[in-house]
């Protein structure tokens, strides 16, 4: 509580400007001579701290400390009174059960100038505290101890502020534990990195084995053409190459894919269309359909936005002279990185899985999984683990683990790279990220108990094993601390005896030096100038986490939406071919339209910019940055997402 007077004397004493609520001086060498003095009116005006409002019907306390006496009153319009109080020290309480109880020292005076009544020259707004804001002021009872009534204020809401208190820890727990688990993967790759690179393994070209390819496809006009011709080109013996464009397409894409297949195979490659009239079991079920007529050893998968290099099986294959090895997985790389900051932000996010995930995780022995394409599986090894499986959407991370846990193991290549295309709309992004969060919630559920109890697999590799299948349910934790976030502000304002608990969350700030150390690992725009890369670094680590955290409410439905085993279809992520802004003319797969989802993503881009304007105003700084984050994040999301609607129709 504030308090502050300004107090004139009738016979022109100077004024006293004090701290806190109702301050005068008074001369403790000639009280005895000034008690029977008593001032006619002791005046003040309360306002409420947060809304500065006047307050009525609150109770105050004055208590004369030269008599004993005790003055009580209740404000009126925001105006309180107290009459006849003795001349001398005096302490006012303020004891409504609505706010915060405070004790101050209230007025001394100089009786040498025989001063015999006080007032104040004009209302002052003192302002006071709510013990309880208004959204826990409920849950008063009565009770009986020792046959006496009492009142335990606000006992049910204390208690939902506990559970509230509960709920935030966890969440705040996952997301370290995700943290600490992402720096320990930091660790291992800089371990990795100042090892030395062993060499590619000895690959006679005369004795290659027979490699088939596989270009799974679904309504893809604008890039199949390219990624039939990408493929026709790589440098392998032809004698020893098998192309399978595995077509499910609905659209003319069919017809081009048709057409570019006969231009290729009329060049002596071996190349075959095999077009389904249905969409069973989608990717994983045309990759399965397509095995009886494999007649490679070895099965490279592309998706169809990727842009191999030509000496991709010859970088690639060599690995495979190690009869254990079940995967070569290599890291993607981006051809339309510069497009714009939304392409920006997922390539510096892309990286650090495919360098700090995928490199830490492999430098270590760990499972990693292979990404669905820019791969190599050996067929003996898909057709050992049991094969595609369509029960989930994410059908190459339900292999790789089902695979490794036969004791197979997986290769990954940081330096063999094969660029692909990033999604260039928000409803694109939306679209990919919503198939990786639920198929991995789906893969959860489905290997949670296998990998546990599997015979023959590592602790450690149960520990990282579960962390990894449990990844996208970090953004169900940001959510929901995203939202608790606003209780958590009031019951800061409410509860004194818990905000032990509110400041013992600010430990986990720790979380995000851990992830900023696990991107820095990742960032691959180093110029070799460490002041000038840290701070692009900064920069671009503030605008990831800004945007990943608003992605967390459609992210978030998705997992849901996978733990609960609602099935859907898959939707696959909108390709474009497109580099350059003025390249691009539209694209009829990418659907846009308005949803509950978006409505809510721009009311959030409201409700926190509000909640961190209104605490930035109070001098309430501890969420403030949070806060503005996700103003941000979600403000982006839900005005690009406005946009493309409006440009789309």
């Amino acid at each position: 509580m504030f308090l502050e007077i300004n107090l004139l004397h009738k016979f022109n004493m100077r004024k006293l400007l004090l701290f806190s609520l109702l301050i005068i001086a008074f001369n403790q060498d000639t009280l005895a001579s000034t008690m029977r003095l008593r001032s006619k009116l002791i005046k003040g005006y309360l306002v409420d701290f947060k809304t500065r409002r006047d307050v009525d019907e609150v109770s105050l306390l004055l208590v004369s400390k030269a008599t004993g006496e005790r003055f009580k009153t209740e404000t009126r319009d925001g105006v309180f009174t107290f009459n006849n109080v003795p001349i001398g020290e005096s302490i006012l309480i303020l004891t409504d059960k609505d706010y915060r109880k405070d004790t101050l020292k209230v007025f001394e005076t100089n009786a040498k100038e025989h001063l015999e009544h006080y007032t104040f020259s004009k209302k002052q707004p003192f302002a006071a505290r709510l013990k309880v804001t208004w959204l826990f002021n409920w849950g008063d009872r009565t009770t009986v101890v020792n046959g006496k009534k009492v009142v335990q204020e606000h006992y049910w809401s204390h208690m939902m502020a506990r559970v509230i208190l509960v709920i935030y820890g966890l969440c705040l727990f996952m997301i370290f534990y995700y943290s600490v688990i992402q720096l320990l993967l930091a660790l291992a790759y800089r371990k990795s990195k100042r090892s030395p690179k062993l060499p590619m393994p000895a690959f006679d070209l005369e004795q290659a084995p027979k490699v088939t390819i596989q270009l799974p496809m679904y309504n893809e006009m604008y890039v199949a053409e390219r990624i039939i011709e990408t493929t026709a080109r790589l440098a392998y013996p032809k004698d020893k190459l098998q192309i399978q464009v595995l077509d499910d397409s609905t659209d003319e894409t069919k017809d081009i894919i048709a057409k570019k297949v006969a231009e290729i195979a009329a060049t002596g490659v071996n190349i075959q269309h095999i077009h389904r009239v249905d969409r069973t079991g989608y990717k994983a079920g045309a990759l399965d359909d397509a095995m009886d007529r494999v007649t490679g050893d070895f099965i490279a998968i592309f998706d169809a936005d990727f842009v191999p290099d030509e000496n991709f099986l010859l970088r690639t294959v060599p690995y495979f002279n190690n009869e254990k090895v079940g995967v070569v997985q290599t890291r993607w790389g981006h051809l339309n990185k510069s497009y714009s900051l939304l392409t920006e932000l997922q390539a510096f996010g892309l990286n650090g899985h495919f360098a700090i995930e995928q490199q830490g995780r492999n430098s270590t022995g760990h499972f990693i999984n292979f990404n669905g394409t820019a791969g190599i599986w050996r067929k003996k090894c898909i057709e050992d683990a049991g094969g595609w499986e369509h029960d989930t959407i994410t059908e190459d991370l339900d292999l790789s683990y089902r695979a490794q846990m036969r004791g197979w193991k997986f290769t990954y290549l940081e330096d063999v790279e094969s660029p692909a295309e990033l999604p260039i709309t928000m409803s694109a992004l939306k679209s990919q990220q919503h198939r990786w969060m639920k198929g991995g919630a789906e893969c959860f559920i489905k290997m949670r108990g296998k990998l546990l109890t599997h015979p023959g697999v590592r602790f450690s590799d149960r520990v990282h094993g579960m962390a990894h299948l449990f990844n996208s349910s970090v953004f169900v934790f940001i959510l929901i601390l995203s939202i608790l976030s606003l209780f958590i502000l009031h019951i800061k304002d409410s509860f004194s005896d818990l905000n032990y608990f509110v400041q013992f969350g600010a430990f986990f700030i720790s979380s995000t030096v851990f992830l900023a150390f696990y991107y820095w690992n990742s960032y691959r725009d180093k110029t070799g100038r460490f002041w000038n890369d840290l701070f692009k670094f900064i920069k671009r680590f503030v605008q990831f986490l800004t945007v990943s955290m608003a992605l967390s409410m459609s992210n978030a439905v998705a997992v849901i939406e996978g733990y609960l085993r609602i099935k859907s279809s898959f939707v696959r992520t909108p390709k474009f071919n497109v580099a350059q802004k003025d390249d691009f003319t539209g694209n009829k797969y990418d659907k846009k339209s308005l949803s509950i989802l978006n409505i809510a993503e721009g009311s959030f881009m409201l409700i926190f910019g509000f909640t961190a304007l209104n605490r930035l105003a109070f001098g309430d700084f501890g969420m403030v940055p949070f806060h503005l984050m996700l103003a941000f994040g979600y403000g982006i999301i839900f005005f690009n997402t406005v946009k493309e609607v409006r440009t789309g129709r």
